[in-house]
């Protein structure tokens, strides 16, 4: 008889326990769809002070991760997690250590040490999401059947491929010497083509922005093809409609400095610095933080041109 009485509450607490943690796991999925919905990263991409969103991205991404543990494959956290690693990466790691001076280089490559690691974490989260629609997707290229699993992607995973591509090549461009990486190239490459295929029109020529840079630093054994530069920097600037300050800084690091032609090097970031911020709510953060590279770049070109003429007439009294 004790025995039965002593089993009812046990059998009452697991019951209890288990609905609580179905009520657990039902929070936080609708949590996850709420954050995840359309249109919720333009909290942070629409904003207009970068240092608010750089102190605020790290606990946001913090907390993204702590729903995954509940819902760890939910497909919307995973795009939203991996693009928020990279997207930090990019503008709140790797860019800022890019401007720092020369004579700082420990604390320089230590910066781009930990963005390197950032990419990677968000790369590795897009192509969670990826796997769980497409079972095989990861390792997909080292068995040879990436190609058969993209045609099966659709246009709503664009996001998915842009993103893991540009986290992939990214890591990659911060060490060049990783040859894990390295003969991953052609395999991120055809995540964007691929994307490219089914939304070429993606976020205002986004796309177009990334086959610039990638077509003018990779070598042609790599996939990159200098003859396709003018193009997709052509149909960047069209399909931003002008708004956008990322192509214009895009053409003067990649193109316009390995050419040595300061002239385009400055036409082209006067016309980024022109653009306005505001033009582009859901940009605008982009578009403050591109202009911030703009003016690093144009206040720094002695030390990208070897025949730099700073305009200035020395007299030899001032010595």
């Amino acid at each position: 008889m004790k025995r039965q009485v002593l089993f009812i509450p046990f059998a009452v607490l697991c019951c209890l326990c288990g609905t609580a943690c179905s009520i657990n796991k039902m929070a936080a999925r609708a949590v996850s769809n709420a954050l995840t919905a359309g249109g919720s990263a333009g909290v942070f991409t629409g904003d207009s002070d970068p240092e608010l969103v750089g102190d605020a991205l790290p606990f946001a991404i913090k907390m993204y991760e702590s729903l995954l543990s509940v819902n760890p494959g939910h497909r919307g956290l995973l795009r939203t997690t991996g693009s928020l690693f990279v997207m930090y990466a990019n503008a709140f790691v790797q860019g800022p250590a890019e401007m720092l001076p020369r004579n700082l280089y420990a604390e320089r490559q230590a910066a781009m040490e930990r963005a390197k690691k950032l990419y990677l974490r968000g790369l590795n989260l897009l192509y969670r999401g990826l796997e769980t629609e497409y079972s095989g997707f990861d390792g997909a290229f080292h068995k040879g059947v990436l190609p058969e699993i993209l045609a099966k992607v659709k246009k709503v995973d664009v996001p998915d491929l842009y993103w893991a591509a540009a986290g992939g090549l990214s890591a990659y461009s911060l060490n060049p010497f990783d040859m894990d990486l390295g003969v991953r190239v052609p395999e991120f490459l055809a995540l964007v083509n691929r994307a490219y295929e089914l939304d070429p029109d993606f976020n205002s020529g986004a796309l177009d922005d990334f086959y610039v840079l990638f077509h003018a630093s990779v070598p042609e054994t790599m996939g990159g093809d200098k003859t396709r530069v003018e193009i997709h920097y052509s149909r960047a600037l069209e399909k931003s409609r002008g708004l956008s300050a990322g192509p214009y800084v895009s053409y003067a690091q990649v193109v316009s400095i390995p050419a040595q032609d300061y002239d385009t090097f400055k036409t082209c970031l006067d016309a980024a610095l022109a653009v306005d911020p505001g033009a582009d709510p859901s940009n605008r953060l982009l578009n403050i933080i591109s202009q911030r590279k703009a003016r690093f770049l144009l206040d720094s070109a002695s030390l990208f041109f070897i025949d730099f003429d700073t305009g200035e007439d020395w007299d030899e009294e001032d010595f």
